[in-house]
């Protein structure tokens, strides 16, 4: 794996068990890290844990934040700790030297701003694609399990609409089908649709969605409003709603609950469904990526 990251100060901000395989992955590399927000767990006493996420930063030749994001002001708040207190992004970044790698799953706006304001080698984990196809299994069989908790139904023969073909629609969509679905994706993107033909999924452009109603699950990936109060209204009451799309998602939730249709903003499912395949995910590729990084950055200094 990775060989140049011995004695390499790391900082990881934040976790679920995917970041604790990670953090031990690389603790085992020989790497200089430093956690805030991690366990006192044996396998990871040869790191140096922070109480004050500032000093974990300072000095770190690359900064990790979890796959899970942060909330749209820039906090982390997932920890494996016990303190419920929010690692705010924003106050940190502008203590990070210029050219400093931040890996995250998915920067929000005001991440991807303050990365640009300061000079950050922003990348976003989760549109990587090997990791991304990787994660996009355990993401649709969360997904699916979803789907198959709040029905009464069976995913066999069941009506079902995959929004968007990117990495996990496309995987969605072949479960779906192997159990039997009738799959409609919907898209803007010809290729997408072609893709979907191709393996015999009904197409519908998305301009057309209100054109078809009929389903019983939903399941969308598309990061931008495609459900909103003039579509849910169509919907039969016993229609469910599968968002996977990054917050805030692409559904009006606040309509689907007015309307008493159960809409469910499923972030982060493989950590959540899958914690042992999606840290493994992550130790395949983050090691190997983080060498590349400070690679390359020594090549240029």
């Amino acid at each position: 794996m990775a060989g140049n990251l011995a004695g390499k100060p790391i900082a990881m901000l934040g976790c679920d068990q995917r970041e604790v395989d990670l953090a031990i992955a690389l603790i085992g590399l020989g790497a200089d890290l430093r956690l805030v927000g991690f366990p006192q767990v044996p396998s990871l006493k040869r790191a140096l844990h922070f109480q004050v996420p500032a000093e974990a930063v300072r000095g770190a030749r690359a900064v990790i934040a979890p796959m899970s994001n942060t909330n749209m002001e820039g906090a982390i708040t997932d920890r494996l700790d016990g303190s419920d207190e929010a690692i705010d992004l924003t106050e940190l970044i502008p203590l990070m030297s210029s050219g400093t790698p931040l890996l995250i799953g998915v920067a929000k706006p005001v991440v991807r701003g303050l990365s640009t304001k300061y000079g950050l080698r922003l990348v976003e984990i989760a549109e990587i694609d090997e990791l991304a196809i990787l994660n996009s299994i355990p993401t649709a069989e969360g997904a699916l399990q979803l789907a198959m908790e709040n029905t009464s139904i069976t995913i066999h023969n069941s009506r079902c609409l995959v929004l968007g073909l990117g990495r996990c629609g496309t995987t969605i969509a072949h479960m779906l089908l192997a159990l039997g679905a009738k799959v409609t994706v919907a898209s803007r993107s010809g290729v997408e649709l072609a893709r979907a033909a191709v393996f015999g999924a009904e197409r519908l452009e998305l301009d057309n969605l209100h054109a078809a109603v009929d389903f019983d699950v939903i399941f969308n990936t598309i990061p931008a409003m495609v459900l909103p109060w003039s579509y849910l209204r169509l919907l039969k009451s016993n229609t469910v709603i599968i968002d996977i799309a990054a917050s805030p998602g692409g559904t009006d939730f606040a309509a689907a609950e007015e309307l008493g249709i159960k809409a469910i903003h499923a972030l982060s499912l493989p950590g959540r469904v899958a914690p042992q395949t999606a840290g493994e995910i992550l130790v395949r590729t983050i090691p190997r990526l983080l060498e590349n990084l400070l690679g390359e950055e020594h090549h240029e200094t």
